[in-house]
């Protein structure tokens, strides 16, 4: 069965398919399509903005899970805090250019999977095409340096190892990929049918053994309750999607049509390898979790479709050594296309999900000193970032005092839908660390100050609006 035993190469490798030129090749395609990414300076997705923010914190000093606060794993602030350190800025291009080289190794991981299958022509497609449907997004989800971004060299090195035969390699790598975003478990059902064909149940032990000595060390590392609370047992009420059906349906239905459109040239080829599907049964299972785990929560922001990429390419790329030449260059020509027109998308507009910051964050950057606390009332992290101000509360953004999220119908919005003792801990954090200003983002919207008015006397009572810029109030403290 190809999945689990090696076949011999079916053509040699030609001198751009091999060695330290593919590399190189790779590593230009990749730089091709995320070039907007790389000339675009400001926040691009609230996750940006958001990881930013935590790596400021902790680069301060803060403790994740403590004082700052999400319902993510730790692993991909703590990178945004490495790259700040090290590079001295707290800027976003060196964490763009990480996400670059984290696309170089997917791709070169997927290359590594199919070479060893399907032989060197194959393993050029898959890398190629990988990197065509990480382009093919729109500019927020694209270029942005999300969590997907960092987990998918994970996910695929645990999908190398378990191809071959490196079982509990593959569960501490799905492990980490877990720890860079909780969907990534998902892949431990592809990693599961590839243990079960080596080693039946001592296979599927091995993995399971890696995979939960990796969560528990980590777990251990952050503190149980913290770690538990925040990155598994709080998702209950941020995955209830009952009363946003409707709108998830709608936001479903365009992200599988924007992946679909984008890469098209590997679809092509998948329609010729269906019939291959026994050969490839560990990849048809590695697209269904993937589809489980981009529908997880339905939210379907256009980053989560990233996770469909790696399963995706790999079975186009099993086409390739029975494919016509005519096919090939069909699907070459369009995945060329998809490239050109995504890339010159994002080079040329806006993103679409955040309202403009930097006219809000000069005012508040005037009216505190580097030594002051703020809080932002409303889904307006980036606040934090640009200002370069430190957050007075754990809680970067109102949704886990309110209910609400992107996503979703307004209808679960009010304190009730808070996370279990959140209003606790924001009030200690007020006492704690009073803000010295308070910018409220959320006039007109479902969670405006008024609806919760413990918040509103505690801003009457102590602070007075001096200023309003692009729609948001700055109060001073009294």
């Amino acid at each position: 069965m190809q999945a689990v035993d090696a076949e011999p190469t079916r053509t040699a490798p030609h001198r751009w398919t091999s060695g330290w030129r593919f590399v190189v090749v790779v590593a230009v395609i990749a730089t091709i399509t995320h070039l907007p990414g790389l000339v675009r300076t400001e926040v691009l997705n609230p996750d940006e903005a958001f990881l930013a923010t935590q790596a400021q914190v902790i680069n301060g000093g803060g403790r994740l899970y403590e004082d700052v606060v999400d319902r993510k794993p730790p692993v991909v602030p703590y990178v945004y805090a490495a790259m700040f350190r090290a590079t001295g800025s707290e800027g976003l291009a060196s964490v763009r250019v990480l996400a670059i080289g984290a696309h170089v190794v997917t791709a070169l991981l997927l290359a590594a999977i199919a070479r060893r299958r399907w032989g060197y022509e194959a393993a050029f497609a898959a890398a190629v095409l990988y990197l065509v449907a990480s382009g093919g997004l729109v500019l927020e989800d694209s270029q942005a340096a999300n969590f997907e971004v960092f987990m998918l060299p994970l996910m695929c090195a645990s999908v190398l190892f378990a191809d071959r035969g490196r079982v509990v390699a593959s569960g501490v790598a799905v492990g980490f990929a877990t720890l860079a975003k909780q969907v990534g478990a998902a892949t431990l059902l592809p990693l599961a049918y590839l243990a079960w064909t080596r080693a039946r149940l001592r296979g599927l032990a091995l993995v399971g053994i890696g995979f939960g000595a990796t969560v528990l060390v980590s777990a251990v590392l952050f503190g149980w309750s913290e770690f538990l609370f925040w990155v598994f047992t709080d998702t209950g009420g941020y995955l209830d999607a009952s009363d946003s059906l409707s709108l998830a349906l709608k936001r479903g239905a365009a992200g599988f049509g924007v992946f679909l459109g984008a890469n098209l040239g590997a679809l092509l080829l998948i329609g010729f390898a269906v019939r291959r599907q026994r050969d490839n049964l560990d990849l048809w299972l590695w697209v269904a979790s993937a589809i489980v785990a981009v529908a997880a929560g339905f939210r379907f922001f256009g980053h989560y479709f990233l996770q469909l990429a790696p399963p995706v390419t790999l079975l186009a790329a099993s086409a390739i050594p029975d494919a016509a030449r005519r096919l090939r260059a069909a699907s070459a020509t369009l995945a060329a296309a998809s490239v050109a027109v995504f890339t010159t998308m994002a080079l040329l507009w806006d993103p679409n999900v955040l309202p403009r910051y930097d006219r809000i964050a000069a005012a508040i950057d005037a009216r505190t000193t580097p030594a002051d606390h703020i809080f932002v009332w409303g889904h307006f992290p980036q606040l934090y970032w640009a200002s370069d101000t430190r957050p007075a509360t754990r809680f970067l953004t109102s949704g886990f005092l309110t209910g609400f999220s992107g996503g979703r119908a307004t209808q679960h919005v009010g304190r009730q839908y808070a996370v279990d003792g959140a209003w606790d801990d924001f009030e200690a954090d007020l006492v704690a660390h009073p803000p010295a200003l308070i910018v409220d983002a959320s006039i007109g919207t479902s969670f405006a100050i008024e609806r919760f008015p413990e918040f509103a006397s505690f801003v009457a009572a102590d602070y007075v609006p001096v200023e309003e810029v692009d729609g948001a109030v700055l109060y001073v403290r009294q």
